[in-house]
């Protein structure tokens, strides 16, 4: 599902909402989740799910096109743990 798929089952559920509002409130929903691991912190769904981020150490890499090393920066990437409930329902 791609955002404006999103958008669209949002706006098809509530229909009383208009389509910039259902807009903004699924930006709202993305940009405070963005947000809140840009900070550090932890974002959790109850029976969805949690987002967090986990460090990476630097590291040497390779080019793939030459073959060179380069080095690769110590950075931080988003992580999701699915929850108790949709794991459930996923192994049905």
């Amino acid at each position: 599902m791609i955002r404006s798929e999103l958008v669209q089952k949002v706006a098809d559920a509530h229909p009383d909402l208009g389509p910039r509002e259902v807009e903004a409130i699924v930006t709202a929903f993305f940009d405070e989740i963005v947000a809140r691991l840009a900070e550090g912190g932890r974002v959790e769904l109850r029976g969805f799910g949690a987002f967090s981020t986990r460090a990476r150490d630097a590291r040497t890499g390779r080019n793939p096109r030459t073959g060179d090393t380069v080095s690769v920066d110590a950075k931080r990437v988003p992580y999701f743990k699915p929850g108790k409930e949709m794991r459930a329902r996923l192994n049905v």
